[in-house]
């Protein structure tokens, strides 16, 4: 593909289809994306790869840690505290979740999930769909690859920048070879059970996961929400004397 048609197909894909990917192929992908540039060439993440027996272990672990904190919002105070203390729910992420977005950043936030939910034809009001919406993160969508992004704590913001600069050219040389991707926050919200399989130094904190695989022909995987303009995102001059 030219490089600009690349650009311009890539999509979050939220729905993948069985087709396995073969582990050659995904370090095929990972040799690409480390052509990146990064602060002082320290590349300095680290990428937890789960596929197979592997991956239907996290798909089930974190699809139930999810279950039980969902339950556990409808639940009484009392009983949310024993059930996060006694049921693994606390997020142990490395980084705190978004809980309120800034009031600038807001209206892009719902414009987005406005249109998401209209093409997968959710109600603004059907709380079940939605929940179960935001479950199939969890279990990745049904992809058969699963990737956990972590970065060194060292360089502070600029090992997420490097880690995103590398995400994005992983994600477009996937869509060069007719694969999907979707990059996960949600994925970073428990640590535990992706270190409990991989050997993880304590210096490198999780990001976020992604995962891959081959779309579904689906509506939402052809969803794209609206980008900004360039003038929009130019800061203005203070003029010159």
């Amino acid at each position: 593909m030219e490089f600009v048609d690349v650009l311009k197909s890539r999509r979050s894909i939220r729905a993948f289809a069985p087709t396995p990917v073969s582990r050659e192929q995904v370090e095929r992908l990972l040799g690409k994306a480390l052509e990146s540039p990064s602060w002082s060439n320290t590349q300095p993440y680290k990428v937890a790869l789960a596929m197979g027996p592997e991956l239907e272990q996290l798909r089930q672990e974190l699809s139930g840690r999810f279950a039980r904190a969902s339950a556990l919002q409808k639940a009484s105070l009392p009983k949310k505290i024993v059930g996060a203390l006694r049921g693994g729910v606390m997020p142990d992420g490395d980084f705190k979740p978004i809980l309120k977005y800034p009031k600038d950043l807001q209206p892009r936030r719902v414009a987005t999930g406005i249109g998401l939910y209209s093409v997968l034809g959710i109600a603004r009001d059907d709380h079940a769909a939605r929940d179960a919406q935001m479950a199939r993160n969890f279990s990745f969508f049904d992809a058969p690859v699963v990737m956990f992004v972590f970065v060194h704590d060292g360089l502070g913001a600029y090992s997420a920048l490097d880690a995103g600069i590398f995400i994005q050219s992983l994600m477009l040389a996937a869509t060069d070879e007719g694969l999907g991707s979707c990059a996960q926050g949600a994925l970073a919200l428990w640590r535990s059970p992706v270190e409990a399989r991989f050997a993880i130094d304590k210096s490198y904190k999780l990001l976020c996961g992604l995962s891959l695989g081959y779309p579904l022909d689906q509506p939402v995987n052809r969803f794209k929400p609206e980008r900004r303009t360039v003038a929009e995102i130019l800061l203005p001059s203070h003029g010159t004397n």
